[in-house]
């Protein structure tokens, strides 16, 4: 359900000087959501915030779903009308939970899309670093500090399907978590992609290498590999989709985890 966003909900004045986490959720469609947003738990006020770098950049709006569905850039192509229901709300609601940092969200996702849209100086990966430095510049002006600064991607389902090999996906991705370390975030936290309803091995290969590359690669961490069960219970759509049920279980253990990996690290 869209809900309208007044006045009323901004974020605190710059004199209430907030400290916040910024996150990027970025990816193809099972990040921008293809579920009911009806069925998507409600983020509390105060715990959660949406940047819409594209739409309304003057401000912070209240994460309500189907989150991003405003966030159509025609010129970049990130842009799809096709936005239902995602794992946002859940991933916040358990990661402010845990953390008791509120997360200002910037959304940058485009169904179907390959990770060879996403390289760095493609159109793809300067439209996500552009919207990640706007949402920190406003947060500076604003008067808030960025505790942490990462993104949440999911994508590889088409590189699967297209028969991608897993060392070529391999070093693609790490080419991209490589710029968005550039661009200033900490950490890249990977939401693995799940298994083909129809066939349940064409997915693998890629979803291996997801897994291998967080063990690998120092700034990459796999925080959930729950859309893997979801085509045995019955919680997939399409050969491809998932209700939202689906994207509420995985946002919520992919927002823990994060948390989890968050806080480990400042005790580290």
């Amino acid at each position: 359900m869209t809900h309208s966003n007044s006045d009323n909900n901004h974020f605190p004045a710059k004199k209430d000087k907030k400290e916040v986490d910024l996150v990027l959720f970025a990816g193809q469609s099972n990040m921008a959501g293809r579920g009911s947003a009806a069925e998507a738990p409600v983020v509390a006020e105060g715990t959660g915030y949406e940047f819409k770098a594209i739409s309304a950049p003057t401000r912070l709006y209240p994460i309500v779903e189907p989150f991003g569905v405003e966030e159509n850039n025609v010129i970049s192509g990130v842009a799809e009308s096709n936005k239902t229901g995602s794992m946002v709300s859940s991933f916040v609601i358990e990661y402010e939970r845990t953390t008791g940092t509120p997360v200002v969200a910037v959304s940058c996702s485009k169904g179907g899309s390959s990770i060879n849209l996403w390289l760095p100086g493609g159109a793809f990966l300067n439209d996500a670093i552009d919207r990640f430095q706007a949402a920190s510049d406003w947060l500076g002006a604003n008067g808030c500090t960025v505790r942490h600064a990462f993104m949440v991607w999911c994508q590889g389902e088409t590189d699967a399907e297209n028969g991608m090999s897993p060392a070529e996906y391999t070093t693609k991705l790490t080419s991209v978590m490589d710029a968005m370390i550039c661009a200033g975030m900490e950490t890249c936290y990977i939401v693995g992609i799940g298994r083909h309803r129809d066939d349940p091995d064409k997915f693998r290969p890629i979803a291996e290498a997801q897994i291998e590359l967080c063990i690998t690669y120092q700034h990459a961490a796999l925080v959930s590999t729950k859309f893997a069960d979801m085509a045995a219970r019955g919680l997939m759509k399409d050969a491809f989709h998932y209700v939202q049920q689906a994207y509420n279980e995985v946002g919520a253990e992919a927002g823990a985890n994060t948390a989890v990996h968050i806080l480990g690290r400042n005790v580290d």
